[in-house]
Parts: structure tokens; C-alpha cells; sequence
């Protein structure tokens, strides 16, 4: 594989164009990464401050009544949608539903290891351990697998 770098005069012109005989899950993880990369979301701080906050930086999003919560590596911020939303505008991001009130960014899980009754624990980045429950443990473990 090639990596051609080629310098142009104006920034509406810039581009990144992936050229391929067969789209595999590397392509897949480059794509979603370049596309993640710019995606942000509002989430508001504890004095109601406002923050744009990358996607690609969220751990997890979880739901606590009619909250839903963006958990970072340092901050939690609160997100003025619902976790069906969240889900609908992270989508392609690596984010995937780890149980009814938990998204959870594929990126930042160091480890999974089996609970009972068919759960998941997984262990983010920041050493917090969020439970995947049995519903969505499946799906979870198939894509980290293909990652």
C-alpha cells in the first residue's frame, strides 16, 4: 500500500481519497476514524457550562432516568438528547449499545471478561468497569473481535 501526500493551495480543496481492490476492516477502522475524527457533540459541564467534545473521545454515554451522560477520561458532561439519539448520531463512530441505558465506544474498552448470567464486564480506558449485559454482550464481543 502506498501513502501519497500532495499539498494543495486552497482548504476547500483538501481531500482524502482511499483507493481499493477490496474494502476490508482495516479500510473500514481508517474510514470511520477520519470521519469520527471532526464528529462532535454538545454536552454541558457542571456550572451548565458549554463544550464541544469529540466522539471520538467519549468512553461511554449512559442514561440515568431522563439524563444521559457523556463519560470522558477526566469529565462527565451532560448531553440535551436522548440515548436513542446519541446512538442514531454516533453511528459508524465505533459506538455500539452495551445495554438499555449504556453506549459504549468500542475504542476505548482495554478488556472484556465474562459476569454472570451471560454479561460482560468491560474496562475502559480510564480502569472504570461498565456491565454489557446479556442482551447486547453478544454483539459486543463480535465487534471488538473484528477490530
Amino acid at each position: 500500500m502506498q501513502l501519497i501526500k500532495r499539498k494543495v493551495a486552497d482548504k476547500k480543496d483538501e481531500a482524502i481519497i482511499l483507493q481499493y481492490t477490496n474494502w476490508t476492516k482495516n479500510l473500514e477502522d481508517i474510514s470511520d476514524y477520519i470521519l469520527g475524527k471532526e464528529k462532535q457533540i454538545t454536552g454541558y459541564g457542571e456550572n451548565k457550562e458549554r463544550y464541544q467534545i469529540k466522539v471520538s473521545d467519549i468512553l461511554y454515554f449512559e442514561a440515568v432516568g431522563e439524563l444521559v451522560f457523556a463519560y470522558t477520561e477526566k469529565q462527565v458532561y451532560e448531553i440535551k438528547m436522548r440515548l436513542y439519539q446519541v446512538e442514531e448520531n454516533t453511528r459508524g463512530d465505533k459506538m455500539v449499545r452495551g445495554s438499555k441505558s449504556i453506549v459504549v465506544n468500542l475504542r476505548h474498552i482495554e478488556s472484556v471478561r465474562p459476569a454472570l448470567n451471560g454479561r460482560l464486564y468491560a474496562t475502559m480506558a480510564n480502569g472504570e468497569e461498565i456491565l454489557i449485559s446479556r442482551q447486547y454482550a453478544k454483539e459486543v464481543t463480535e465487534r471488538i473481535m473484528a477490530s
